[in-house]
């Protein structure tokens, strides 16, 4: 630190020293200083977001006549610029910070402020010009929609649509592949791998479709509220303009909230949103953990499928592979849980007028949005798209399993069939050859009914 050459910045509180190519002011060095706790900055989608919402702010003011055109054009590229990601080096407060994120909106007025007066060639204000008709307690609740909202609908959802996708296509490669169906890990009656595969499908389409009507509540901004919900320092027309403005730039159909003490008071649309980014992460790593089973072996486990192998597994066992994908996934799953449990915590930290847990509430989300997006495509590039089939090994327990006597039951009734099952397993043989010796059913008859292809489809045989 003493080789680096420093400027002095003032602010409310006094003089401090600021490092000298920092764009950021003092109020940002205050927070640098004061919030020593993780070493990790707000997320990119965040800072991007801050940049989008003083970008939109600036254009609202202008149109509505509080700014000056030429100050509202610098600081609109001043803006742009952060949102596209040129400054982030300028953004270095902790994500443990004060609960309502004003030190990450002084550090986004105090950087733009700095850029825009160098754009200009005349002052730019951070308070007075970049946060006209703003509070950070209506700012950075918008910045926690806008940027879960833009990664929901730009990565998340399309990472989705690509993992039913591959899913769809291996369920239909492997429509005809029969094989035993399991509950409490035991044997039960015969599905077909494309059936399993749909299943799994399923899940992730409803995913999609909760994510979707999640966005109809997240997509709601608390700007216009200022600083307790009553907009005070705002136009009456602010917040609207800012909205239609965001929408217009992102795609996403952002509008005002419809209650903008809520807006500021609570974080419901975030927690709700965590919510389902939890369901998909319970619904991945039961696909995850299945992949592992059917992967498991290559002797000693189920190996219905081979996984693609991608790396050596062992540093000591040579020629083991790992079903390292599934775990990666599964491993996520756990963090976007765990990440859930924080934001509920959060949630309730709506003291009044104003949530004061909105950092971590947006950096938990943004986290759990990113790891489930890149472990979705993950999952369906890696995994799944490339899995081949042991039809041996299906096969060899398929036709052995004792359930399949379940088929005979509107014949030879429970008991009976209970005790072909028995014997069959018993003796290592399959069902078939049992009932042949135990039932009075002819071969033609126990072939029809006991055809593991023709118990897929359900229903009952006679």
């Amino acid at each position: 630190m003493s080789d680096k050459a420093f400027r002095i910045e003032t602010d409310s509180m006094g003089e401090l020293q600021v490092p000298e190519d920092a764009l950021w002011g003092a109020q940002t060095q205050r927070a640098v200083d004061n919030f020593p706790i993780s070493g990790m900055p707000m997320p990119r989608q965040f800072i991007a977001a801050l940049g989008l919402v003083k970008w939109a702010a600036a254009g609202a003011n202008a149109e509505l006549g509080l700014l000056k055109n030429d100050i509202a054009v610098a600081i609109q590229q001043a803006a742009l610029a952060v949102a596209e990601g040129g400054h982030d080096e300028q953004f270095p407060i902790d994500v443990f910070q004060t609960g309502s994120g004003t030190s990450s909106n002084m550090n986004a007025n105090e950087v733009m402020s700095h850029l825009a007066t160098a754009g200009l060639g005349a002052e730019v204000h951070p308070n007075d010009h970049v946060n006209m008709s703003q509070s950070s307690n209506d700012v950075i609740p918008t910045c926690v929609h806008v940027s879960a909202g833009v990664s929901i609908q730009s990565k998340l959802l399309p990472a989705l649509e690509h993992l039913s996708k591959v899913l769809e296509a291996k369920a239909d490669e492997t429509r005809d592949v029969v094989k035993t169906g399991r509950t409490h890990l035991m044997d039960a009656m015969p599905v077909t791998l494309g059936q399993e595969l749909d299943g799994w499908r399923s899940q992730v389409d409803h995913a999609a479709e909760r994510l979707n009507d999640t966005m109809k509540r997240l997509v709601q901004l608390a700007q216009g509220g200022t600083a307790v919900g009553s907009g005070i320092n705002a136009h009456p027309r602010f917040g609207a303009k800012v909205a239609v403005l965001l929408a217009e730039k992102t795609g996403v159909p952002f509008v005002q909230a419809t209650s903008l003490f809520e807006g500021l008071s609570s974080q419901d649309a975030a927690v709700e949103t965590s919510g389902q980014l939890r369901v998909l992460a319970v619904s991945l790593s039961k696909i995850a953990n299945d992949l592992r089973w059917m992967n498991s072996g290559p002797l000693a486990g189920i190996g219905e499928i081979e996984l693609p192998a991608l790396q050596p597994g062992s540093s000591i066992m040579p020629g083991k592979v790992n079903p390292v994908i599934p775990e990666s996934v599964a491993m996520v799953c756990a963090q976007v849980v765990g990440n859930d449990a924080s934001i509920a915590m959060a949630g309730q930290s709506g003291n009044f007028q104003l949530n004061v847990m909105l950092p971590v509430v947006a950096y938990n989300l943004l986290q759990s949005i990113e790891l489930l997006a890149n472990a979705s495509v993950c999952l369906a590039d890696k995994a799944i798209a490339g899995f081949t089939v042991n039809t041996d090994n299906i096969n060899r327990a398929l036709y052995r399993n004792p359930i399949l006597v379940t088929a005979l039951n509107p014949v030879i009734g429970y008991e009976k069939g209970a005790a072909v099952a028995k014997a069959a397993y018993k003796q290592g043989r399959p069902v078939k050859d049992v009932a042949r010796e135990m039932t009075d059913l002819t071969d033609d008859e126990l072939d029809r009914l006991l055809d593991p292809a023709e118990l897929t489809e359900g229903g009952i045989k006679h």
